[in-house]
C-alpha cells in the first residue's frame, strides 16, 4: 500500500507464572515476562513481540518509537537501519537488540496485513511449513515429569524432544536414560546443557549421552568459549550434532561462531537477533558457511520467518513459549503432526492479542 507510514508504536509488558518451577544447567525461574509491540498504519495494526525485561519496553518507547513513527510502512529495512543508528551510544546487543527485534517483527506484521498476505507469503516461502522439536525436560521436573513430557510430544507425531542437563551432572546419566526409555528407540534425543559444563566435562558427557542415541549436544560449553565449542565438535563421537548461538544479538556473534568452526547447527532467536531483518541475514551467513539453521523459541513468529529462512532444519516448540502464545493470542499455530504451517489466508502472523486475557498479567 503505497502511502501509508508507521503512525505510532504501543508497547505493553506481560508477566506470565509457570505452571511448574523451571531450571535448566545455569539458570532457575518461575515466570516469563513477553513485551508485545502493536505498530499501527493505514488503517492497521501490526504486532510484534520479544521476551525479556520489563526494560526492553522502556528502551523502545524512548529511544526506537519515534525513530520510526512517520517513516513508510513498506521499508522495513530503512527502519531496521535506522533503529540500529539510534541505540548507538546505548548499546545495541542485548536488550537493545531484543527492543530492535520487536519493533522489526511488528513492523513485518504491518506490512504483510496492509498488503492482505500473511507474513510467509511475503517474506518468500522456502518451505510450507517449519519442522519442530518438543523443547522443555526441565532440571527441576521430577524424572515422572520429565518423562511424561518428551512421551507425549512424540505420542502427538513430534520425531524429536530436547531436555535440560547440567545442573546436578551426577543425575544427567539417570534422567537421560530415563527419557530414552520414555521416547523409545526411534525417536531424536537432544540435549541442552546451557553452558554448564567445562570442557573435559562435557567431552566425558558427550561418550556417554552417544550410547543412549543423543544427536544434538546444545551448549556444552559456555557459547562464548569458542575454543571449547570446537573442541567438542572436533572429538566428540560422530553423529553428535554441537550447537549454539542463541544468544547471539548480533551478526557479528554469528559470523565469529561459524569462522571458528564451533558449531555443526547454528541457533539464532528472532526476538534477540534483531528481528526478522536481522534472522535473514544469519540464514544468509549460514548459507554461505554452509552450515544448517535451528530456530530458538518463540514458535508462533519462526513459523513465519522460517518459512523464508534457506538453511532451516527445525524450529524449537518451547514449552513456556509454546503455551504462553497460546494464552494470549488468538490464532497461535498448533503442530500437525511435526511441522508449524501458517495458513496463507491469515494476515501478517495470523494473531490477535487477548486483551481482557492479557490484562491480568500486565506488568
Amino acid at each position: 500500500m503505497n502511502g501509508a507510514t508507521v503512525e505510532s508504536l504501543e508497547v505493553s509488558a506481560y508477566t506470565v507464572p509457570t505452571d511448574a518451577p523451571e531450571s535448566d544447567g545455569t539458570l532457575s525461574w518461575d515466570s516469563t515476562t513477553m513485551i508485545v509491540v502493536e505498530a499501527t498504519g493505514g488503517g492497521e495494526r501490526g504486532l510484534g513481540y520479544t521476551y525479556g525485561d520489563v526494560s526492553t519496553g522502556r528502551l523502545i518507547e524512548s529511544r526506537l518509537a519515534d525513530t520510526v513513527q512517520g517513516r513508510d510502512a513498506m521499508h522495513i529495512q530503512a527502519s531496521w537501519a535506522a533503529m540500529q543508528r539510534a541505540l548507538r551510544n546505548a548499546g545495541r546487543p542485548g536488550v537493545g537488540a531484543m527492543a530492535i527485534a520487536a519493533v522489526d517483527i511488528a513492523l513485518w506484521d504491518l506490512k504483510a496485513r496492509l498488503l492482505k498476505v500473511s507474513l510467509a507469503d511475503l517474506l518468500g516461502r522456502f518451505h510450507e511449513g517449519v519442522p519442530i522439536y518438543g523443547s522443555g525436560g526441565f532440571t527441576s521436573y521430577s524424572v515422572v515429569r520429565l518423562r511424561e513430557q518428551l512421551s507425549g510430544w512424540v505420542a502427538q507425531g513430534i520425531p524429536r524432544v530436547k531436555m535440560k542437563v547440567g545442573r546436578e551432572p551426577h543425575q544427567d546419566l539417570g534422567r537421560v536414560i530415563a527419557a530414552r526409555e520414555a521416547i523409545g528407540p526411534d525417536a531424536e534425543l537432544m540435549v541442552d546443557a546451557n553452558g554448564a559444563y567445562d570442557r573435559k566435562q562435557a567431552l566425558e558427557k558427550a561418550q556417554v549421552f552417544s550410547r543412549l542415541g543423543v544427536v544434538w549436544y546444545e551448549e556444552p560449553v559456555s557459547s562464548d568459549d569458542l575454543e571449547g565449542l570446537r573442541l567438542l565438535r572436533d572429538r566428540g563421537p560422530a553423529g553428535m550434532a554441537i550447537a549454539a548461538g542463541e544468544y547471539g544479538y548480533d551478526i557479528f556473534h554469528f559470523h565469529r561462531l561459524l569462522e571458528a568452526g564451533a558449531v555443526d547447527v547454528l541457533q539464532a532467536d528472532v526476538t534477540r537477533c534483531a528481528g526478522i531483518t536481522g534472522l535473514l541475514k544469519v540464514d544468509a551467513l549460514c548459507k554461505a558457511h554452509n552450515v544448517p539453521l535451528s530456530a530458538h523459541c518463540a514458535p508462533q513468529i519462526h513459523a513465519h520467518a522460517c518459512c523464508a529462512a534457506e538453511m532451516l532444519v527445525h524450529c524449537e516448540y518451547f514449552h513456556d513459549h509454546a503455551r504462553i502464545e497460546k494464552m494470549l493470542f488468538d490464532g497461535a499455530l498448533s503442530p500437525e503432526g511435526a511441522v508449524l504451517t501458517p495458513h496463507p489466508s491469515r494476515p501478517g502472523l495470523g494473531i490477535e492479542l487477548k486483551r481482557a486475557d492479557a490484562a491480568r498479567y500486565a506488568a
